[in-house]
C-alpha cells in the first residue's frame, strides 16, 4: 500500500503522484485523466475542508484502483441546496465506480474505487 502525506501546496505533487500510479496500475490511458480529477477533488476538500495536512493510501484491488484520503476534520459532504461552489465530492463521485464518506471522531474519510487494469 502506498501512502502520501501533503498538504494545501503539494496539490500539484498529489496529482502527479495520482497520475503516475494510474498508469502504473494499467488504467486505461482514456480514463487517467478523470482518476485525477476525482483525486484532485477530494484531496483539495481535506485541505481547505478538513485540516492543514491529509493522507492519501492507494492499493490494488482485485483489478482495480482503491483511493483512500484521510483529513483530520469532520467536514460534511456538500454541495448544499442552492450553492454555487461546493462540487468536488459529487464530481469525485461521479466519476468514481464507487465512493464512500466516513465522518466522525478520527476525522474525515473518502475512499474511492476505480477500474484499474484496461
Amino acid at each position: 500500500m502506498k501512502r502520501l502525506h501533503f498538504q494545501l501546496p503539494d496539490l500539484p505533487r498529489v496529482r502527479q503522484y495520482a497520475e503516475d500510479e494510474a498508469r502504473e496500475a494499467g488504467m486505461a490511458e482514456d480514463a487517467v485523466a478523470d482518476f485525477v480529477i476525482a483525486i484532485n477533488e477530494v484531496a483539495t476538500n481535506a485541505v481547505t475542508h478538513g485540516g492543514d495536512h491529509a493522507v492519501l493510501r492507494m492499493w490494488p484491488a482485485g483489478g482495480d484502483l482503491v483511493v483512500e484520503i484521510h483529513d483530520n476534520g469532520t467536514w460534511k459532504p456538500g454541495p448544499l441546496p442552492g450553492a454555487v461552489g461546493g462540487m468536488g465530492l459529487w464530481v469525485a463521485r461521479l466519476l468514481a465506480s464507487e465512493l464512500t464518506v466516513h465522518t466522525g471522531g478520527p476525522g474525515s474519510t473518502v475512499v474511492m474505487r476505480f477500474p484499474g487494469k484496461a
